[in-house]
């Protein structure tokens, strides 16, 4: 989460306003008109009922203020502008203090259909709509102080708990088609038409094999995990994790879907 990135964030004024360039706010305009009619079907009620919440801006870079006020009265959380990439100690830290890391950045047109490291339009269109549901604020929460009191080594199991729900995350209630509810996809609108296709594995929500199970950040998933609905992750919220965090310590990694990343030279 510390690695080199050529994007820079932005600094707010006083109030916590960022002046965007024209540029940047047109980029945000063809970001959010493309994803935007993806949504309808696809995304889960609860993200499009924040969606509609949010009543982001289409044609400029939402302000965190505007969001905030929105979330703050629906859950109590706001967000928090940050660097392109922070710690995971301050990670959680944040997460733990109800507020919700933003990168003040926006990709670039050559990065428009993936980029590895979050920007804000992967936050404030992918994360936030769903902040407004007390279900995903409070399993946020949790995730935070869990992560916060973690050693270094308890963490990276943790890190694929948030991986497989908040950012890759499906969800299907019994005879309801197949929706999303993760960020990462929601944000993507390649991975929002192959998350719902023939082409990756998708598996029942379990907590002991989403500890164990690899994932790469510069890939389309073969895998995912299903939720049968948003309410679910207040019964994750209430397992023992850190208890599963030491089995599968003990019991490893499952062997990884995907092959090996190649070092560049």
């Amino acid at each position: 989460m510390t690695t080199a990135t050529k994007y820079i964030a932005h600094q707010a004024d006083a109030q916590g306003y960022i002046d965007y360039s024209e540029h940047e706010n047109q980029l945000w305009q063809q970001l959010y008109q493309r994803q935007v009619t993806n949504m309808p079907g696809r995304a889960c009620p609860a993200y499009l009922q924040g969606l509609d919440a949010l009543a982001m801006s289409v044609d400029r870079i939402p302000q965190l203020p505007e969001i905030d006020k929105v979330l703050l009265d629906a859950t109590g959380w706001k967000t928090a502008a940050v660097p392109a990439l922070i710690s995971f100690g301050r990670f959680f830290e944040l997460l733990a203090n109800k507020e919700f890391p933003v990168a003040t950045f926006i990709r670039t047109k050559e990065e428009f259909d993936y980029l590895q490291e979050p920007d804000i339009f992967h936050e404030i269109f992918g994360h936030c709509p769903l902040l407004t549901n007390p279900s995903f604020a409070h399993f946020s929460h949790m995730y935070g102080q869990l992560g916060l009191a973690a050693t270094k080594e308890q963490r990276v199991f943790l890190t694929r708990l948030y991986w497989f729900t908040i950012e890759f995350g499906l969800v299907q209630a019994k005879d309801e088609p197949l929706q999303i509810y993760g960020g990462g996809i929601l944000s993507s609108p390649g991975e929002t038409m192959y998350a719902l296709s023939d082409k990756p594995e998708r598996r029942p929500f379990d907590l002991l094999d989403v500890l164990r199970t690899p994932y790469r950040i510069d890939i389309m998933q073969p895998i995912y995990y299903v939720i049968e609905n948003i309410d679910y992750l207040d019964e994750i919220a209430r397992m023992d994790i850190m208890s599963m965090v030491a089995q599968a310590q003990q019991l490893g990694l499952f062997a990884p879907k995907f092959e090996p990343k190649t070092k560049a030279g």
